[in-house]
């Protein structure tokens, strides 16, 4: 079966490169009816953060990405660790190192003076004194002194690195806590690990885990190491281009399908297609497929997938989501077709909102460069007849088709281009140049809405 995991550390938010790493192990695991896991990285007690934690937490829920089993804390597994610790001291395979700081910070010193890579000697390994007074050892492995650690990347081929290149690494703080190579190699073992994807900043971790894996007898899993995203400029990817918090993505008015689209396309292709529901996501991803290269990150793809998502939600489901963004339309007489006069023109639900608020809230003030462009002329003459036509209309105003046969009429009677009637009109219902279709609009808001506006627009007219 396979297994997959999910190793966040709590010690800040879960950003988006996290979440494609997550999305990858994730579809990995359904794609095969595995098992995907998730387990907390908290074991650095100085920067662990419970608010952090639990965002890690919420973030996984909304996009709803669900794990099985329950979440493992590494913090409570120090028992397990100091289990295989001592029996790797037993059999021989790491030992305790007495060197002071004093010393380390001494022979690197000298490797640095002869431009040498800095590295520990292996002075204690096969140490049988009597240990120097004042000093608490750390526990180090010991590596293998000739050959080649092997083995091959899912997604870079083959890799090789001479035994030299690893040292005999700590495992073991003078004060106990286990090292970070030494518990991720015990977990990823222990909890079943079939396949470890994992960004490819941790690919020089690898050998050191083998090492690991190797001296307790461990089988080894498949490594896929996922290329970083960049910027649009090909850079390392900031805050401020979208790093950021997977939560911000939610406040910013993100859908999660829309998001994880978006993440799964950046480094993962199949043919041309773009879009994709999770269903096909997981029918169709494979790890082997992940891209070799850095992929960039591309907010207009972002914000193109999710008015897609926008516009393919039901209305229903529209008006639960804008919520959380003060648009409260569930109960609105209108609903059907106040979404769908909005839900072409917001990428985002809080455009959404914004566009569904320029409807629902009569304006207090006129945008300047619009009134100079629109209520100029016979702005006045034909927004008091259009008001008259509206009031003395014989057939009942219902639909937006209604509304523009009253415009095609003021249009016809007095000969003017329709921009002639559009522009005041537009800018009398809603402050502005900008928004939905007047005839949508108008069909909204209702006739007695519609007049009242366009009379206190009148009143404004110099």
């Amino acid at each position: 079966m396979t297994v997959t995991r999910f190793a966040p550390s709590p010690t800040g938010y879960l950003h988006i490169g996290g979440l494609r790493t997550a999305l990858f192990s994730w579809l990995t695991a359904k794609h095969n009816n595995g098992k995907f896991l998730l387990r907390i990285e908290d074991t650095d007690m100085a920067r662990n953060s419970e608010e952090a934690k639990d965002a890690i937490l919420k973030a996984f829920e909304w996009v709803g990405m669900s794990h099985d089993g329950d979440v493992v804390y590494q913090s409570k597994r120090f028992d397990i660790y100091k289990k295989y610790i001592d029996q790797l001291l037993e059999e021989g395979k790491a030992y305790k190192c007495y060197m002071s700081k004093e010393e380390l910070d001494a022979l690197r010193e000298e490797q640095m003076a002869k431009k040498e890579r800095t590295r520990y000697d292996g002075r204690y390994r096969d140490f049988t004194g009597t240990p120097p007074e004042g000093v608490k050892p750390v526990i180090r492995i010991k590596a293998p002194q000739e050959g080649t650690i092997r083995f091959v990347d899912g997604v870079k081929g083959e890799m090789s690195i001479a035994a030299t290149e690893v040292d005999d690494f700590v495992i073991a703080r003078a004060d106990g806590t286990p090292t970070y190579n030494f518990v991720v190699a015990i977990d990823d073992a222990t909890m079943g690990l079939t396949d470890v994807i994992r960004g490819d900043d941790h690919l020089y971790n690898t050998p050191k885990q083998i090492v690991v894996y190797n001296a307790l007898g461990f089988k080894i899993p498949n490594f896929y190491h996922v290329a970083m995203i960049n910027n649009e400029q090909g850079k390392k990817l900031s805050k401020r281009d979208g790093a950021t918090d997977v939560m911000a993505y939610k406040e910013m008015g993100y859908l999660p399908e829309a998001l994880l689209n978006f993440l799964v396309r950046l480094g993962w292709s199949h043919g041309d297609q773009e879009i994709f529901s999770i269903e096909e996501m997981i029918e169709l991803f494979g790890p082997a497929n992940i891209n070799k290269s850095s992929s960039n990150y591309n907010l207009d793809k972002l914000l193109w997938l999710n008015a897609h998502y926008i516009k393919n939600k039901s209305n229903g489901e529209l008006a639960e989501l804008l919520k959380p963004f003060g648009v409260d339309i569930a109960e609105h007489d209108k609903l059907e077709m106040l979404l769908d006069a909005t839900k072409e023109r917001g990428k985002t639900l809080v455009e959404l909102a914004e566009q569904i608020n320029l409807i629902l809230t009569s304006p207090t003030e006129y945008d300047e460069k619009s009134v100079k462009k629109a209520f100029k002329g016979e702005a006045k003459e034909i927004l008091t007849d259009f008001i008259a036509m509206l009031q003395t209309w014989e057939k009942p105003l219902h639909l937006p088709s209604d509304y523009h046969e009253v415009m095609e009429k003021i249009v016809a009677d007095k000969e003017i281009g329709f921009g002639k009637i559009g522009m005041p009109l537009r800018v009398s219902l809603l402050g502005s140049m900008t928004g939905s279709g007047l005839d949508e609009i108008m069909a909204i808001l209702g006739v007695d809405e519609t007049i009242e506006r366009i009379e206190r627009a009148v009143a404004n007219i110099a």
